[in-house]
């Protein structure tokens, strides 16, 4: 396991994460595509701790209201969200890691076509 830590823009909101991910993550639903966030995939809510800000963080659900979208009210980055796919776990913004994007593997994820992504997904 690696620790990464990281921060959204103006470091008001800090955190921490424990994982040890085989792959980064690109999604192209339209939230994630309008943020042109690359994810660093992490399996349990547990390995990630807001260090500092969490008073300062908001949070944005739209459409099903499954996935959980966490931004910094003062510079509007999301730093992490809880994916619809699996709401106990988190999804990290790489981009808004101290030590930059690691160098994984990079794989795409259809969520303008949810349903049939996440069935793949799951199959393996």
């Amino acid at each position: 396991m690696r620790t990464y830590s990281g921060s959204c823009h103006c470091g008001t909101v800090r955190f921490r994460v424990t994982a040890d991910p085989t792959h980064l993550s690109r999604c192209n639903c339209s939230i994630c595509f309008a943020k042109g966030a690359i994810y660093l995939p992490v399996s349990e809510i547990k390995d990630v701790e807001i260090t500092a800000g969490r008073e300062n963080l908001g949070s944005y659900r739209f459409n099903r209201r499954e996935a959980e979208h966490m931004f910094c009210l003062t510079c509007g980055i999301h730093p992490f969200h809880r994916p619809r796919m699996d709401p106990s776990g988190w999804s990290v913004n790489a981009r808004c890691l101290d030590e930059g994007l690691p160098d994984l593997r990079l794989e795409e994820f259809d969520g303008q076509n949810w349903e049939e992504a996440a069935q793949r997904e799951r199959r393996g």
